[in-house]
């Protein structure tokens, strides 16, 4: 799958976007547009959700951990010290993946689910959403952790190709995109890089 890890490559901060960094590699999104994208999601989560009463943000390992942890200091500053700090979770998917029986899968990072998610409104988060299976995969291992009242999903790109039937409710950015393209996001920005054959 290629849905971005979240280890992008360092990239020139001053780069304005869409311009070419390297032969195949182009900068979609700059340091400043991230954070603009990230400030702007956690306003609409806080407004979609009337406030922050019984939100649960989780991170999809590896890429989607790093906004997770971004989005709940953003909603933290935004709220005011006065309020409460919205639990944070970790996601490992990689055994509920619907290709484990075409390659094996070890896992090799953390879950960590703060609390029992019953009656909560969870929020997944993502770098990058393509096919939508690794969505489906993470809405599989939630029914370990209780039965939430509602799941949403927020991702920083949202590139297309779904193979499935599953939508955003939060989106940094809509990235029209090739198959033989790849997309890496870090807090540094979001790179678009075509695959060269060799």
């Amino acid at each position: 799958m290629n849905d971005s890890s979240g280890n992008g490559p360092h990239t020139n901060l001053n780069t304005a976007p869409n311009q070419v960094l390297v032969p195949n590699q182009v900068l979609v999104l700059g340091q400043a547009d991230v954070n603009r994208a990230i400030t702007r999601i956690a306003h609409e989560i806080i407004e979609r959700n009337r406030g922050l009463d019984g939100v649960v943000i989780v991170g999809l390992q590896r890429g989607g951990v790093w906004l997770a942890e971004r989005l709940v200091s953003t909603i933290n500053q935004i709220e005011g010290e006065t309020s409460p700090s919205i639990p944070l979770g970790k996601l490992d998917v990689s055994l509920f993946r619907d290709d484990i029986s075409l390659r094996p899968v070890t896992p090799v990072t953390v879950t960590d689910i703060p609390a029992d998610l019953a009656g909560s409104k969870v929020v997944l988060v993502d770098d990058v959403l393509f096919t939508g299976r690794t969505v489906r995969a993470a809405l599989d291992a939630l029914n370990q952790y209780g039965r939430p009242s509602s799941v949403q999903l927020a991702v920083m790109i949202d590139r297309g190709h779904r193979e499935l039937p599953i939508r955003p409710d939060y989106v940094g950015k809509n990235l029209p995109t090739g198959r033989d393209e790849d997309v890496l996001v870090s807090p540094e920005g979001v790179t678009l890089l075509k695959k060269v054959n060799s």
